[in-house]
């Protein structure tokens, strides 16, 4: 099935307000980061399914790349998904459960008891259909270093499409600077928003195809203070849009 196009306008968040959305999600609406979590990687694994799989993941190899943090988390549902779609699935972390965040812990924990590959220290040696980038969320602060910026490089030499979560690993998700390594995605799927940082001519250059997902945002929460924006019913027609 084709991802549809979005209706009306679509307001663009800074990290600022994003963070305000997350914080009321969870402490004003009582939608916690395991809800929104699992809504991201279903979605981030239909439209792999849809956009870069035939439609059937059967057969076909997924390396998924997770960070420690809920951007991290999304990946790896996405990652239990495709492996439950048929997909063969194998995960790069960049630390161990212990170094994660808690709720991106309890994802890893799952991918280990379902036996999944799991690499903690060393770089994907397979040729892969899909690269999922789940490594850095809007949490980014410079030029992405270590293992991270390691997967990154790994992910622009490989052959495959990478499809990224909320943004390409490496760019700013508020002022759009494009740090070094940044991930050169095929496309990009982002959450509730789009973020301000997606736009312009040097994101566009990693951001590639850009879709928005819904992760069970109510549209009133945006026009709450200090947000007071406008948000119509975007996801109407599907949980997953298409802005450019």
């Amino acid at each position: 099935m084709d991802i549809p196009w979005a209706e009306g306008e679509v307001p663009y968040l800074t990290t600022d307000q994003m963070i305000e959305v997350d914080r009321a999600m969870i402490e004003d609406f009582g939608i916690d980061l395991t809800r929104m979590m699992e809504n991201a990687g279903r979605n981030l694994a239909h439209l792999a399914r849809t956009r870069f799989l035939d439609g059937d993941p059967r057969g076909k190899t997924v390396v998924v790349l997770a960070g420690t943090g809920g951007n991290g988390g999304g990946a790896m549902v996405a990652a239990r998904r495709l492996h439950g779609y048929g997909a063969a699935v194998r995960v790069a972390v960049t630390a161990l459960g212990d170094q994660m965040t808690p709720v991106p812990a309890q994802q890893l924990r799952i991918l280990e008891e379902l036996g999944i590959p799991i690499l903690h220290h060393d770089l994907p040696y397979a040729s892969a259909d899909l690269i999922l980038d789940g490594l850095i969320g809007y949490s980014l602060k410079g030029d992405p270093r270590g293992r991270a910026g390691q997967l990154i490089q790994w992910a622009n030499d490989a052959d495959a499409p990478v499809l990224s979560l909320d943004a390409p690993s490496g760019l700013d998700t508020t002022s759009g600077t494009v740090f070094e390594p940044a991930m050169r995605a095929a496309a990009t799927m982002t959450l509730a928003l789009p973020k301000a940082g997606l736009l312009g001519d040097a994101a566009e250059r990693v951001v590639g195809e850009l879709y928005l997902a819904d992760i069970s945002v109510p549209p009133q929460l945006y026009g709450r203070e200090p947000l007071n924006l406008a948000v119509g019913h975007v996801f109407a027609h599907s949980d997953i849009v298409r802005l450019t």
